[in-house]
């Protein structure tokens, strides 16, 4: 049975995603070297609150506090063995403050490990990590999965398949991109027509581009984009580039100098926009505004 979710990109619906997480959960309290998961458990409140902002700014999908949950990340915390409370926690925790006719998206961020053969990771073992997050995102109660942030073929497509083996629910992929000399690709030489070519045979639901240098190449990205494919389309630019101010790490652009560029996005024909690293509930209300045609 399609999803409501997907039934509404069908109907012409624009989407809202959220904003960042990480930043959100510093402003909050979390330290540099802190586990930005473990607040499920120990500061559950300070996450919901997250999550309520961007719900009042006007999203319609929020993304659980999970990006880094799978177990090669978590054990940079000793917290490996958790994986699974910490990833249910996350989805629990949006589903509970979700409003009614709005969407809890299931974040699933890259391991942090090289995958063979450059790297010591296995592709069997990325699925495993990459399933047991799933099943315990899809326990908590998510709508859809957000694969995001990737870099390789090889990474993406484990993500894929281990979702895909687990739940029927939509999948929505998105890699990074980085303007270079040759192009647009990923750090790891993957160009956008690759990526799309690749997302397709996978079959997700949606593709993308999110994070990387901030919204100009994130523009240039979905116009590669949308001239190779009818899927639908999710982008969510950073708020600029990182400068790392008293072991804060800070983002410059505010809702304001963003507006014209996300008009500009708009008119690219997207179906969900959102925002990334450096975002706020208040880059999400302009983003709302716009959406609904008050910001023009």
């Amino acid at each position: 049975m399609e999803s409501v979710l997907l039934k509404r990109l069908s109907a012409g619906d624009i989407l809202l995603c959220d904003g960042a997480m990480g930043t959100e959960l510093q402003k909050r309290g979390l330290k540099r070297g802190e586990c930005p998961e473990l607040m499920n458990i120990e500061q559950p409140q300070i996450v919901q609150s997250i999550y309520r902002d961007y719900y009042a700014a006007g999203s319609d999908i929020v993304e659980t506090n999970s990006f880094g949950g799978t177990r090669s990340r978590l054990s940079h915390y000793d917290l490996q063995d958790q994986a699974y409370r910490l990833n249910r926690e996350a989805a629990r925790l949006a589903k509970e403050v979700c409003p009614e006719g709005r969407f809890v998206a299931g974040s699933m961020g890259p391991t942090g490990a090289i995958l063979e053969p450059y790297g010591e990771l296995s592709v069997d073992e990325a699925v495993d990590q990459f399933k047991e997050q799933a099943e315990a995102l899809a326990e908590g109660g998510v709508d859809i999965f957000f694969i995001e942030t990737m870099i390789t073929l090889e990474e993406m497509g484990a993500a894929i398949q281990a979702v895909k083996s687990v739940s029927d629910l939509p999948v929505a992929a998105t890699f990074t991109f980085e303007l270079g000399p040759t192009g647009i690709h990923t750090n790891w030489g993957v160009d956008v027509p690759s990526a799309v070519r690749f997302l397709t045979e996978q079959g997700v639901d949606i593709l993308g581009a999110n994070c990387g240098e901030g919204i100009d190449v994130i523009l240039r990205t979905v116009q590669e984009m949308r001239k190779l494919t009818d899927l639908p389309i999710l982008a969510q630019p950073n708020a600029g580039l990182p400068e790392i101010k008293n072991e804060v790490i800070v983002y410059h652009e505010t809702p304001e100098a963003m507006r014209e560029k996300i008009k500009e996005l708009l008119a690219l024909q997207i179906n969900i926009l959102g925002g990334c690293c450096g975002t706020s509930a208040s880059h999400i209300k302009m983003m709302r505004e716009l959406i609904d045609g008050k910001g023009q």
